[in-house]
């Protein structure tokens, strides 16, 4: 009965059993690729003695299918906008699956290598196809909460990439850590092909009981648009570069990529070295570091979860800054948290405060992934998705190799082992990887402060995409020429 009881409450937060069914399917496409990411970290300890690799080795693997991926996505963006995106979304995941296969056969490391690259699909094409489908599925009143719950998928994905992948490396080898994730793949593939494809900007018009509807809000306290900015034709047509340079005009979401990528930046390279430095610094095995890391990750979840709610509720009060309000405060407490958790030794301490850290990360996502659907035009969430993608995608494909560059030769980091059985460190090895962690910190107060000059163009962001949304409507219907 408290099972059924506590389903029925979840089917309302989302507005019923069709709409609960949704955010499973996204949720499940996000932690399938966060599952994938969190797999390199996990097994990064077994490959390194597999190949013979270093950690620039390991950083290389994370970058290659993140390359990919953000090359394939503006041209993926502009396909987002255009054709059936469920059925998009699906054969990408059929070609990750596919990639995923050849990485668990991969005979030397230059295979697992080229393996990585069809890997960016994935990357490629969640992002823009993800928020595009959330925005059409679910009303702006609603977002931040669903956004919720939909990147708990993520960051659960990101957890059972460490927990199950570490786990199977450990008991059987890297190559069932690769490969446990190609059965999943196959029918998730399946079930995304079977998905209604919604109305495009159906959603995204408010009506008068929506009470944390921004475009309602900015509408009731008389907030003016940038008139240069508004549109008068429908998008949907519109040249690819046109397009980018429109989003890029948007000042909100300049906002958001930046303070995004920082971020994305940050935790890319301690998502792929989190494993090392845990079996280092804690002298565990990585089974034990597997463990501690699935704890830290539930708070992230529970972050996501509770967070989504919390900043419509604020809207509901009338906070009309809360989804930009959320990542600022979130980005600038959040270090101080992250510091003392890399710095700290005994695991009492560090993983009480690295679990607060999570949940703070968890809780201010939805927020600013709701507030970028609210800034763009419906039938440009594709194409700004897919450059805000790019840019995140660069910055992550990057974040590896520097992790891994900086501790390596700025701190001298060295890894091997001492005993093949357990995974553990000797004294001394693998110690780059702390300081490196401290060094790159730096990026996500800085992401808090790019953020919060969103703040003050919020409101006429949101007011503008109100108002070319409110003249193109009518266009749209009677097939009018795009700009």
């Amino acid at each position: 009965m408290a099972d059924g009881g506590q389903a029925n409450r979840l089917q309302t937060l989302v507005g019923g059993p069709a709409q609960l069914r949704v955010v499973a399917i996204l949720a499940a496409v996000l932690a399938l690729d966060g599952a994938d990411k969190g797999t390199v970290g996990a097994t990064a300890a077994d490959l390194q003695r597999s190949f013979d690799i270093s950690n620039t080795g390991i950083g290389l693997l994370s970058a290659v299918a993140t390359l990919v991926g953000a090359a394939a996505t503006i041209p993926v963006g502009a396909l987002t906008d255009r054709v059936t995106r469920t059925r998009l979304l699906a054969g990408s995941i059929v070609v990750w699956a596919v990639a995923m296969l050849f990485g668990a056969l991969a005979p030397s490391y230059h295979w697992l290598l080229v393996s990585r690259l069809a890997l960016g699909a994935v990357s490629a094409t969640a992002g823009p196809t993800v928020a595009s489908l959330t925005g059409d599925f679910f009303p702006a009143a609603q977002r931040a909460r669903i956004y919720g719950f939909i990147l708990v998928g993520e960051f659960a994905g990101t957890g059972a990439g460490f927990a199950i992948s570490g786990a199977l490396g450990s008991l059987i080898g890297w190559r069932a850590a690769f490969g446990w994730l190609v059965l999943p793949g196959a029918v998730l593939a399946a079930i995304v092909w079977r998905l209604d494809e919604p109305a495009r900007g159906a959603a995204g018009r408010p009506t008068p009981e929506q009470r944390a509807d921004p475009a309602q809000a900015v509408t009731q306290r008389g907030v003016e648009p940038y008139a240069n900015q508004v549109l008068h034709t429908d998008p949907a047509r519109a040249g690819l570069w046109w397009a980018i340079r429109y989003v890029l005009r948007v000042r909100t979401n300049v906002v958001i990529i930046a303070a995004s990528a920082l971020t994305y930046f940050y935790f890319a390279g301690v998502r792929t070295f989190i494993m090392l430095f845990a079996q280092h610094h804690y002298r565990v095995s990585s089974g034990t570091a597997s463990a501690l890391l699935l704890t830290i990750g539930i708070g992230a979840v529970a972050g996501a979860f509770f967070g989504g709610r919390y900043t419509d509720r604020l809207m509901e009060r009338g906070v009309l800054n809360a989804r930009l309000l959320i990542p600022v405060v979130v980005l600038v407490t959040m270090p101080v948290l992250l510091g003392l958790g890399f710095w700290l030794h005994p695991l009492l301490l560090s993983i009480p405060l690295l679990a607060v850290a999570s949940a703070l990360l968890g809780a201010g996502s939805p927020a600013q992934d709701a507030a970028r659907l609210d800034i763009i035009h419906p039938m440009l969430w594709g194409r700004s998705e897919a450059v805000r993608t790019t840019i995140r995608l660069l910055l992550e494909a990057a974040a590896p190799l520097a992790f891994g560059l900086v501790a390596d030769h700025l701190f001298g980091s060295h890894v091997s082992f001492a005993d093949a059985t357990t995974n553990t460190y000797t004294a001394g090895q693998g110690h780059g990887l702390g300081p490196t962690f401290l060094l790159f910190l730096v990026l996500l107060p800085l992401g808090g402060a790019v953020a919060a000059i969103g703040l003050r163009t919020y409101p006429r962001d949101v007011a503008t995409a109100a108002a070319s949304l409110a003249n193109t409507s009518t266009g749209r219907q009677t097939g009018s020429r795009s700009p």
